[in-house]
């Protein structure tokens, strides 16, 4: 099993049924506060964490009186907008004590699936931890509708995990693993310690139930650890309604763990390098020799370019021989690279009129 304190980044995702009672539609504080206390223990010992936190519209349907039942979607819109402000706020007062900063982030399906809100994404969370935050991320209930909605935080959570490199992925949830069947009804469903690898046979045993204030079932956990496993990204499911979740897991709680297929880096990279290239960026060799020592690209090793590309295509990597030696994501399009190319980072702004990024390709976003 994973130790999560090995991990360099953890994405937690913490579902409605935890964070919310049923009864009065508040917040359940004492367990808020145990699950800052473990955000804060792990990030002592240098881990990296971001929540993927559900219960926007579960507070506001409280606040607003709205029944626990499937709301048409102005009203679930608006109970969101009512507890968002709560949830951020939540946040933000239980790490406060822990000397943690919170951010909001709060995304559509739409903002993975377009290559340049995806790349804006990434580097703005990459940012913020670099500063030490713990980014609370949610879907933006208020403004998605079905067309760009993810609909469960556990896709969500694992696409998180993609877009920030995460090494490791929990789902606090209120069942304690992936079962062979449905433990509530079937007396011999057993539970999974280790799934390495999801199989068909694995898939036709997950269920759709989830609770009654979250979306989640089975089947979308098991989606999001398709995801996840793909990206490096080892994946557990644990029971999380327990004070201190997270060390509970590290103690040894009934979890499932989901192995991941490689690192999240190495995943990455082979993503990268098999994509097909939108152009060509030949670089000088000062340039070339800067990218092998673990350099991001700058303009000013750019010779030459060819190729029509938007930001965030695939571009090859060649040298003065026109030889690939890489593949990268490249930050400018193909008419901004031509203002910049050869050209200082300091001179990016007066050269495109706005400030921009330094690297065109960053170290990250690159296969050599």
């Amino acid at each position: 099993m994973a130790s999560l304190t090995q991990a360099r980044r953890i994405v937690v995702k913490i579902g409605s049924a935890l964070l919310v009672d049923r009864t009065h539609g508040g917040l359940r504080q004492d367990w808020l506060v145990s699950l800052a206390q473990d955000v804060a223990w792990l990030k002592k010992g240098g881990t990296d964490v971001v929540l993927v936190s559900s219960g926007s519209i579960a507070l506001g349907r409280g606040v607003l009186g709205l029944p626990i039942t499937d709301l048409p979607l102005e009203q679930s819109q608006a109970a969101a907008a009512v507890g968002q402000i709560r949830l951020a706020r939540a946040y933000e007062e239980v790490l406060a004590p822990h000397d943690i900063t919170t951010a909001q982030i709060l995304v559509t399906l739409d903002d993975s699936a377009n290559r340049r809100r995806y790349l804006n994404s990434r580097a703005t969370m990459e940012q913020l931890l670099s500063f030490g935050v713990v980014p609370i991320v949610n879907e933006n209930d208020t403004i998605a509708t079905d067309e760009i909605r993810f609909g469960d935080n556990d896709r969500l959570a694992a696409q998180i995990a993609v877009t920030t490199g995460a090494d490791q992925l929990v789902l606090l949830s209120d069942v304690d693993g992936f079962y062979s069947a449905n433990p509530n009804t079937d007396a011999s469903a057993k539970r999974f310690d280790l799934i390495e690898k999801i199989t068909p046979e694995i898939e036709e045993m997950a269920g759709d139930a989830g609770s009654g204030l979250s979306k989640g079932g089975m089947k979308t956990k098991l989606m999001a650890a398709k995801i996840a496993t793909a990206a490096g990204c080892r994946m557990a499911i644990t029971e999380g309604s327990v004070l201190s979740p997270l060390r509970a897991l590290e103690n040894g709680a009934a979890a499932t763990w989901f192995s991941a297929e490689s690192d999240p880096q190495a995943a990455r990279k082979r993503w990268i390098a098999a994509m097909k290239p939108k152009g060509v960026l030949q670089l000088d060799t000062g340039a070339i020799a800067a990218l092998q020592a673990g350099k991001s690209l700058l303009p000013a090793g750019v010779a030459r370019i060819s190729g029509d590309f938007q930001r965030g295509d695939a571009v090859a990597i060649a040298d003065a021989k026109e030889h690939t030696i890489g593949h990268g994501l490249v930050r400018y399009t193909a008419e901004e690279t031509h203002l910049i190319r050869g050209r200082k980072s300091h001179e990016i702004e007066a050269l495109l009129g706005y400030p921009a990024r330094a690297a065109l390709i960053h170290r990250d976003d690159m296969a050599l």
